[in-house]
């Protein structure tokens, strides 16, 4: 099922069945999902570990769909290498782990791989300002990253408002991508909001439906959004 105004979901693979890991990724390719999204964690920056490049490479052997790899570690840059040689279409770095954000959106460019900054819901919208112009998209975290199935920040909605006036000025062309506590209900509120990627987790990954039967449910969603 297409979404009008180029709307993306990226079913994240944080809440998938590892042990089936082919077969999910393959039943939301099957069921129309844009790109998959993969949290990588390094147990500092967010309280939780997750997996690596070697994962990564796994995911791009089954899938040809773009690799979306958020980078929740710190200092991302000493990584960049590995995850783009693994097969990443897009790596999104945060804010707040990067002490020379610049030169690490830099070094992601340099490498001919999308780049994205991530904000944490306590960050400022204004630290992205002057880094605006040379990314593809802002990710505006509407949970505390670190783990899956959160309930989703109400405040969220607002900051996305903000964060696509900012858009508007600085970089029109800019995504906005928005990940945590997605579900049939909120995604209409955050495709209103400005959002144009949406990652949902737990909302596609569960024991209630089969992730077709849950990205139809999001499809549909999105369709009365917009």
């Amino acid at each position: 099922m297409s979404l009008p105004r180029q709307i993306k979901i990226a079913p994240s693979i944080l809440t998938a069945n590892f042990g089936e890991l082919a077969a999910e990724i393959r039943a939301v390719e099957a069921a129309g999902a844009d790109l998959i999204h993969l949290d990588v964690m390094d147990g500092s920056f967010v309280p939780n570990i997750s997996f690596g490049p070697i994962v990564v490479e796994a995911v791009r052997r089954v899938t040809e769909l773009p690799l979306d790899v958020h980078m929740m570690v710190e200092e991302p840059i000493r990584y960049i290498a590995d995850y783009v040689n693994a097969g990443a279409n897009s790596l999104t770095v945060h804010v707040e782990a990067c002490a020379h954000l610049h030169r690490t959106v830099q070094r992601i460019t340099e490498m001919d791989c999308g780049v994205g900054v991530a904000l944490n819901p306590a960050t400022p919208i204004e630290s992205i300002r002057e880094i605006l112009p040379f990314i593809d998209m802002v990710l505006v975290m509407s949970v505390n990253p670190g783990f899956g199935g959160q309930r989703f920040i109400e405040t969220s909605t607002s900051k996305l408002r903000r964060v696509r006036r900012l858009c508007t000025e600085f970089n029109p062309t800019c995504d906005i991508q928005v990940d945590g506590g997605i579900n049939p209900q909120t995604i209409v509120d955050v495709v209103r909001s400005g959002a144009n990627v949406i990652v949902a987790g737990s909302a596609i990954f569960n024991s209630r439906q089969t992730p077709a039967e849950a990205m139809t449910v999001l499809h549909a969603a999105v369709a009365e959004a917009v």
